[in-house]
């Protein structure tokens, strides 16, 4: 028996909490508002028909008094004051019912502004209940969305899970001072020397291919004797004793210098020209 009332019990929780979602109770909201609206604008038909009912009462008696009038005037005509009196009487009474009408007539008019009135603010007012109640529900929807999303993280861990990529970053650096102590080794090393030194001729021989390039093609002068013998004693001796890379170096710098200056006379002459 206590297992069967905890089941009901549970099964009346579970009812309860559906019932008093957010989605459910806006929903059940927006209903009763569209509907409360509906059932107000019926009853402003009803008051507009009623309205337009005494409308034409009143409109019917208004024109009964203007044909009794018109009847005692005609009989005054005809000299039947007697029959004339009757109309008139007539008339007044009809008058009185003209007068009532027009009383209950005006109060409908202003009952039935009222209504419009109210029907227009109830409108607003839906529209903007409606308006909230979908912000309302895209925030219940977030919150859910959050909800989900720190239960799912819960209990998660990340410690020394990135342990290895520190490890394998520190190797890398160790690998690059290595090889950049190594390279500093080789620079200072005799082959390093010898290698440099070659780089140095390899570069002057290409300048001097360039210079007859520039000769061949008309683009400047024919170098001097002494220039020319200037850039013949450009070399490199491999082997040579170590002050010789100074002296050739010297050399470079009087070939490359008398070659700017021959180039800045070719240039002049072709301005001239």
């Amino acid at each position: 028996m206590k297992r069967f009332f905890n089941w009901l019990k549970g099964l009346f929780n579970r009812t309860m909490d559906r019932i008093e979602d957010p989605d459910i109770m806006l929903d059940q909201a927006k209903r009763d508002m569209q509907a409360a609206l509906v059932a107000n604008k019926e009853k402003a038909v009803q008051a507009i028909t009623q309205k337009n009912r005494l409308q034409l009462m009143l409109d019917e008696a208004k024109k009964r008094s203007a044909t009794l009038e018109n009847q005692a005037t005609m009989a005054l005509k005809q000299g039947d004051r007697e029959t004339a009196t009757v109309f008139m009487r007539e008339k007044m009474n009809n008058d009185s019912t003209v007068a009532t009408l027009q009383g209950s007539y005006d109060q409908a008019v202003a009952t039935v502004e009222q209504v419009k009135v109210a029907i227009k603010r109830q409108e607003e007012e839906v529209r903007k209940k409606t308006a909230e109640a979908l912000a309302m529900k895209a925030q219940w929807k977030q919150a859910q969305i959050q909800n989900s999303i720190a239960k799912a993280l819960d209990g998660l861990t990340f410690e020394n899970q990135f342990e290895g990529f520190g490890a394998v970053q520190d190797r890398i650096r160790e690998a690059q001072s290595e090889a950049q102590a190594r390279q500093e080794v080789m620079g200072q090393s005799l082959s390093g020397r010898v290698m440099t030194l070659e780089d140095k001729s390899r570069d002057m021989e290409a300048e001097s291919e360039l210079d007859r390039l520039e000769e061949k093609l008309g683009l400047r002068a024919p170098a001097t004797p002494a220039v020319a013998q200037t850039a013949e004693t450009q070399t490199v001796s491999v082997g040579g004793p170590p002050d010789a890379p100074k002296l050739d170096a010297a050399q470079e710098a009087q070939a490359r210098s008398e070659a700017e200056r021959q180039l800045e006379e070719l240039e002049k002459r072709l301005k001239g020209n």
